[in-house]
């Protein structure tokens, strides 16, 4: 399936590089605070007199001098700890909350019954397929699927077999298809499957597959004297083409495919 788009994911590299930089900072001032420590040391603690051919060194420190720059140095290194904590602390709340709020993203984009992308998703998920191929000059077709007769299967077997069967359904689109392109439960027993970089000639290699996959299940008898079909429709997308026109198109010839293998329906 396609990914959601970048919005939480470059938000949290964003943030997380924010306290990468921070913590690189800490370090820089530690090492910085050590450099200066030590020439003020070096510049204090040693009077260096040179004489003729030889070096005379005097230690001459005072105690308060000592006191001071050991209390400003223990000083310095509870603050950088405490800091570098703080960052750390910092990081894994914000890979917390944003597995959080990718979940909660994601769901809102989901179907809970069938666990592919619901009707909300489509606008966003179409548009962004939509742009795709006009920025690549590249192909895209919608395939609309419809379960025949699905009234059957809830009279027959009970709305929970039929829910089952949904899921089924959307397990074999999803089967069917790449992790490149879409599959969106349009509305009750309706789905629909969007083709990245895809003419029409190519979605029937997709929709063999879908056959396939549906004859295979159906074959295992999961439901008793029942045969699930579907009908698809299919509508390749062009340039000017709206996504209303796209569905409108794939509906329309989704049920002249119904009409026609299964008369009167």
């Amino acid at each position: 399936m396609l990914k959601h788009p970048e919005s939480t994911v470059a938000r949290v590299s964003k943030q997380l590089s924010s306290l990468e930089k921070r913590d690189w900072e800490l370090w820089a001032i530690v090492s910085l605070t050590g450099v200066l420590v030590s020439a003020v040391l070096l510049a204090v603690l040693f009077r260096v007199a040179f004489q003729d051919d030889t070096v005379h060194v005097e230690f001459t420190v005072s105690r308060p001098l000592v006191i001071a720059l050991s209390v400003l140095l223990a000083l310095l290194n509870t603050y950088l700890v405490t800091k570098r904590f703080e960052v750390r602390r910092l990081r894994e709340q914000l890979i917390s909350s944003t597995l959080q709020a990718q979940a909660i993203e994601q769901q809102s984009f989901t179907d809970p019954l069938t666990e592919i992308y619901n009707r909300r998703s489509l606008d966003d998920i179409a548009g962004r397929l939509i742009s795709h191929a006009r920025r690549r000059h590249a192909p895209l077709t919608f395939l609309m699927v419809d379960a025949d007769n699905f009234k059957q299967v809830n009279t027959r077997f009970g709305h929970l077999t039929g829910d089952y069967v949904l899921a089924e359904i959307a397990a074999i689109l999803r089967a069917s298809i790449r992790g490149s392109d879409a599959a969106i439960r349009y509305g009750g027993d309706e789905f629909l499957v969007l083709l990245a970089d895809t003419t029409a000639i190519g979605a029937q290699n997709v929709i063999e597959r879908i056959k396939n996959e549906l004859h295979n299940w159906n074959n295992a008898g999961h439901l008793d004297s029942f045969q699930i079909s579907l009908s698809i429709g299919l509508a390749e997308w062009h340039d000017g083409d709206t996504l209303d026109e796209m569905l409108d198109g794939a509906d329309r010839r989704m049920y002249e495919h119904k009409n026609a293998h299964t008369p009167g329906s």
